[in-house]
């Protein structure tokens, strides 16, 4: 972890104005192509929760503004940030959080997600780690193709983006589209990181899935 200085005045002034919002966060929503990374990940026989986890937290971790995080009136740049994501659970009707460590290596973290999934389907958590903020928080809305959503947050200053994906669907045309949202804290990620991002996942899933 480093703290980040804002050499540029404009952008100090950027981070200063968006940082003193009631309501500094913004949000976008795509629907994305993910025909061919899902044709390839059933023919596998890979799980789709953990799969979509990996995919976001790998993007998330390419750029620099979403692992950015304000503490008070600084900003720090974590190494690299893990997704928490939410599971359905066999003790509730309820989701609960599933945080897994985030590892570059695909195989690796879907290992790791299995093992984390299966523990907390039966032992809920909803609780973080105090003080730790290196998180993505993921939501899953299956039933849903919605064009927009909005989350809960702790208070202005939260800035852990939340992601979300929603019920996928096929085409006439054959492809199968699903709706991405973004929302994240406008101080730290601008539209330009935000359009990075969609640009990296529509590029991984124009991909065969590889774990």
């Amino acid at each position: 972890m480093k703290y980040i200085r804002f050499d540029d005045p404009h952008r100090q002034k950027h981070f200063d104005f968006f940082n003193r919002m009631s309501s500094p966060h913004f949000s976008l929503t795509a629907p994305l192509d993910i025909t061919k990374w899902l044709h390839s990940l059933k023919a596998q026989g890979l799980p789709f929760t953990p799969a979509m986890a990996y995919l976001l937290a790998s993007a998330a971790n390419e750029i620099p503004a979403f692992r950015w995080r304000i503490r008070g009136q600084s900003v720090v740049e974590h190494e690299q940030v893990s997704p928490s994501f939410t599971v359905q659970t066999a003790a509730s009707s309820v989701f609960s959080f599933c945080t897994v460590e985030y590892h570059p290596s695909p195989r690796a973290f879907l290992r790791r997600a299995q093992q984390q999934m299966a523990a907390v389907q039966e032992n809920p958590s909803f609780e973080d780690e105090p003080g730790r903020d290196d998180f993505l928080f993921l939501s899953s809305i299956p039933w849903v193709a919605f064009t927009q959503i909005q989350h809960a947050m702790q208070s202005p200053a939260d800035s852990v983006p939340r992601i979300a994906w929603g019920k996928y669907l096929a085409q006439d045309s054959g492809k199968v589209i699903m709706p991405v949202s973004v929302q994240a804290h406008h101080a730290v990620v601008d539209g330009q990181d935000m359009g990075q991002f969609f640009e990296i996942l529509a590029a991984s899933f124009a991909q065969e899935a590889s774990f």
